[in-house]
């Protein structure tokens, strides 16, 4: 069972810099399992001991795993000196546990994105071995032809030679389709499109593995995942 420093785990869990963390500790305002402590060097078993901030329990986590409904309009980034990021979208504690975007969704792409502190999490399902399907859907400037479904699930071809894996494309009616890759090329999806002589209108992310964008979640809301969930993704 982990035992760190009281000022490091609350610093982890989000509620200040470690500076700030240990002028809390000292004007008294955490207990642990009921006694207040005053020093911030005290270590805890993150597991057994119980924590209170001000009043508030506090739950350690090593590593959060968070379900995202990004909206267009905001880039997939920690920062940029233009756009909005989807950090921006979290609350500030959530914010200081310095998560990121698992891989990226195009600025005017919609849906399910993953954000995590876990940086072999985020290479594993980013690695093109784990071979992960994703699923999107899509609203095209034309129906898909047979052709071009036959295209896709040969390996679409881009304009620079560049080979695709494998994808296939079911068609829903009129202009859209669910597109599934295993892949995270730039900008792929629009540009396998592309090859078609076809335009993306819109385009939303709904599943990573079996892992499905919560129906429940509006744009731009977003909510922490359990083991389960994590389980999904590389189902």
């Amino acid at each position: 069972m982990p035992v760190l420093r009281l000022d490091k785990i609350i610093s982890d869990c989000g509620y200040g810099s470690r500076k700030q963390v240990r002028e809390m500790i000292k004007d008294g305002r955490v207990y642990v399992n009921g006694r207040c402590v005053s020093l911030p060097a005290s270590t805890c078993c993150t597991e057994s001991d119980i924590i209170e901030l001000d009043g508030e329990k506090l739950n350690w986590n090593k590593f959060i795993y968070i379900m995202l409904n990004k909206p267009a309009g905001v880039v997939s980034a920690t920062e940029d000196e233009r756009d909005a990021t989807v950090l921006s979208l979290l609350d500030e504690r959530t914010q200081r546990m310095r998560v990121f975007p698992v891989g990226r969704l195009d600025k005017d792409t919609e849906g399910l994105l993953l954000l995590t502190n876990d940086g072999g999490f985020a290479h594993r399902v980013m690695s093109p071995k784990s071979d992960i399907t994703k699923v999107y859907y899509a609203e095209l400037a034309k129906p898909f032809t047979d052709k071009d479904i036959l295209a896709f699930k040969n390996g679409i071809c881009l304009g620079n030679g560049e080979v695709c894996l494998p994808a296939s494309v079911e068609p829903l009616g009129g202009c859209s389709a669910y597109i599934r890759i295993a892949e995270g090329k730039y900008h792929q999806v629009k540009r396998m499109a592309a090859a078609c002589g076809n335009k993306v209108l819109y385009l939303k992310r709904i599943s990573i593995g079996k892992l499905e964008l919560d129906t429940n979640l509006k744009q731009g809301e977003s909510k922490l995942l359990s083991e389960k969930d994590i389980e999904k993704v590389f189902w």
